[in-house]
């Protein structure tokens, strides 16, 4: 008998025993609110930009996400839905001081740990330590000591993991072994796995592939000529992907960025300039927690006709400081916004990076 293309595809991509653990808190921010105010329990909370405003949606509770409320969406829009929610700003610098917390509870036993922002990451356990066994540990640790709840997924290979932890929120503990990959895998549509996105899911649904029992079906030799030799490859074969990297890392990148797609295209420049902000202090977050700094700050903005500009500013100094990459963000943005095109993407990231040897040889030699 002949092997078929999912015997194929699970044989050629060397699935692991159960490898990798994906942790993302439910509803971050808004549930640091309600714990530290037990009157909003239970309650519709957004938190964000204000729907006086025109501001944007950051997160909101599970509460208010019953009414259709979402991230990215303007506030207007969720009070139209919900008009008993309640709105609240945004406050990071309670948001980063709780999100040390749960990296300090995640990295126990030795675990590595590798954040996505302030409320996900990737924690992959130490050698002979059972991750099923870890992901429980974390989950009741943080929910103990922090008074939060989260949903994990466990697997093998780190897109699987990401999946599993979306598939029971909130508070789910869900695990994709083999045997479950074997069954779920070949419907699962290829924009479903983290890190394949949506130009790369267009472009190979203009060819019959959209998923990955289509993606094993194709041979190689079409898959490289359409993608090239890139990391999308092994994301689709569920391999496990890069390694994971300690939170201070020996390799070096060479920036740092976030980006948000709009769910409908923002003409407000305060609106804007509040997801700016936001974004900003994820950039910052992982600067102070790598002890990295930055000499130049960009911003992106893509236009609703998918036009897309970059503006930045080189500092004299590197920095790392809030205030002045804030400072720096805030009028590149103002240039490129004039409130009458609208913008469905904004980005902002750090570049020409400044690791922590380096600072010490500048302030050894004085340079």
């Amino acid at each position: 008998m002949s092997e078929s293309t999912q015997e194929r595809q699970l044989r050629v991509s060397r699935p692991m025993g159960l490898s990798v653990i994906h942790l993302d808190m439910d509803a971050f921010y808004a549930a640091v609110e309600q714990r530290d105010d037990p009157t909003l329990r239970g309650k519709p909370v957004v938190v964000g930009g204000s729907p006086n405003a025109r501001g944007v949606v950051s997160t909101c509770s599970y509460e208010a996400r019953r009414f259709g409320i979402h991230s990215a969406m303007p506030s207007s829009r969720a009070r139209d839905l919900c008009p008993s929610a309640i709105f609240l700003p945004s406050d990071f610098s309670k948001y980063k001081a709780v999100a040390r917390q749960i990296r300090e509870i995640m990295g126990r036993d030795g675990a590595m740990v590798e954040s996505l922002g302030l409320d996900e990451a990737f924690v992959h356990p130490p050698p002979g330590m059972d991750p099923v066994t870890l992901a429980g540990r974390i989950k009741g640790d943080i929910l103990r000591e922090v008074g939060l709840t989260c949903s994990v997924g466990v697997s093998y290979a780190r897109p699987l993991a990401k999946l599993a932890s979306e598939r029971e929120k909130p508070d789910g503990f869900t695990v994709i072994d083999q045997a479950a990959a074997r069954a779920m895998l070949p419907d699962l549509p290829l924009g479903d796995l983290w890190g394949v996105g949506p130009r790369t899911v267009a472009l190979l649904a203009r060819h019959g592939i959209e998923t990955c029992a289509d993606f094993w079906g194709t041979p190689r030799e079409e898959l490289l000529t359409l993608l090239g030799p890139g990391r999308t490859w092994d994301l689709a074969l569920l391999t496990s992907g890069r390694p994971l990297v300690r939170e201070r890392s020996t390799s070096r990148a060479k920036s740092i960025s976030r980006e948000t797609t709009l769910t409908q295209d923002a003409r407000d420049p305060a609106a804007l300039d509040e997801l700016l902000v936001e974004m900003a202090e994820h950039v910052v977050d992982r600067l102070e927690r790598e002890g990295l700094a930055a000499s130049t700050v960009t911003v992106k903005i893509r236009y609703s006709n998918f036009r897309t500009l970059t503006r930045s500013r080189t500092f004299g100094a590197a920095t790392s400081e809030s205030s002045q990459i804030l400072g720096a963000a805030r009028p590149l943005l103002a240039r490129l916004v004039d409130g009458s095109t609208g913008v469905r993407l904004l980005g902002a990231g750090v570049t020409d990076l400044v690791y922590p040897d380096d600072l010490r040889q500048v302030r050894l030699f004085g340079a």
